[in-house]
């Protein structure tokens, strides 16, 4: 005699119901009775629909549950929400404790998270700490209110990167993560303008898309330099950007901004405006870059200059220069 059997058939709340797989439908289907703990179970619609009818039971604890569920073997139980805590253990506990014959029991998954699916469960948090009833410190933000927290959160990741922290890279990638939806749900407010994080997301996929016409299209480029050119003047076409400088955000560090000034400027070789007077070591290294940078920041304390400030007025004056050289005003 066929030994009976009792399938724990597991989906994911991450995929829509009814999108099973082939082997939980065919379990599904020639089952006797399929069982379900929940009366507001996403899938029973889609079953019904199917037209296989779960019969729904008040759930017990986990070991009384165990227990009422090897007797109703063979069936199908559909796994509840919140993943039946003690259920497995409490089976586990019987095969091995009690003596005598057990219904066969098989774990099917029927549905698996696709690759960036925890991605709805972060949709779905921010969505209930914003709304009423939810977080009122979250509530409250706007998006100059979350712009210092954006910041600091962007050089706590860095900080990560640079020290090889892993378990910390993990951490502020989520952390910074955290801080573009939550811009996204604020925005999703918006009484004339509003967008979501899915406008977000598809806005970058089809920039993406349009920016790599090297894998996504018929362009071949020979390496990397020939593809960031390429990039570049994608980017300049489509942001139909006059100066070399275009684009260069004026709120960057002091350093950062400078050199992503200078970066533009070389990168396009573009001679207009020389380059600023300076005496640099005979062989210029990333120490020796950092000992003059440092050396200027500490001479510029001593004289009472605000070094950060000194330098954002001296690559905005580049700036202008630049754009002058071009024709353009600034």
């Amino acid at each position: 005699m066929e030994t009976p059997k009792l399938i724990l058939l597991t989906t994911t709340h991450r995929v829509a119901p009814g999108l099973l797989s082939w082997p939980a439908w065919e379990a599904l289907r020639s089952a006797p009775r399929v069982l379900a703990g929940d009366a507001d179970h996403p899938q029973l619609a889609a079953l019904r629909a199917a037209g296989v009818e779960p019969e729904v039971l008040e759930r017990p604890s986990a070991p009384a549950l165990a227990r009422l569920l090897l007797a109703a073997a063979p069936a199908v139980w559909l796994e509840s929400p919140d993943g039946d805590p003690g259920l497995t253990d409490a089976l586990a506990r019987i095969a091995v404790e009690e003596a005598g014959e057990h219904p066969e029991i098989e774990l099917l998954p029927g549905s698996y998270d696709l690759p960036g699916a925890r991605l709805l469960d972060l949709a779905s948090v921010m969505d209930r700490l914003r709304s009423p009833g939810g977080c009122p410190w979250d509530a409250e933000q706007t998006h100059r209110s979350l712009v210092k927290y954006l910041v600091e959160e962007t050089f706590e990741l860095v900080e990560a990167i640079e020290e090889g922290d892993r378990e910390t890279l993990r951490e502020e990638l989520g952390d910074v993560l955290l801080q573009v939806f939550f811009h996204a749900r604020i925005a999703e407010e918006h009484a004339e303008d509003p967008f979501s994080v899915d406008d977000v997301a598809g806005d970058i996929v089809d920039k993406l898309i349009y920016r790599h016409p090297h894998v996504f299209g018929d362009v071949s480029v020979t390496g990397s330099a020939e593809t960031e050119a390429n990039w570049e003047q994608l980017k300049a076409a489509e942001k139909q950007r006059e100066s070399v400088l275009d684009g260069v955000p004026a709120g960057l560090p002091a350093l950062a901004y400078a050199a992503k000034l200078v970066s533009r400027v070389r990168r396009a070789d573009f001679t207009g405006v020389p380059d600023a007077p300076y005496a640099l070591p005979g062989e210029l290294t990333a120490e020796s870059a950092g000992e003059l940078l440092l050396a200027v920041a500490q001479r510029a304390h001593d004289r009472g200059v605000d070094v950060d400030a000194a330098l954002r007025a001296a690559a905005r004056r580049y700036r202008a220069a630049v754009r002058a050289a071009e024709g353009l005003r600034d």
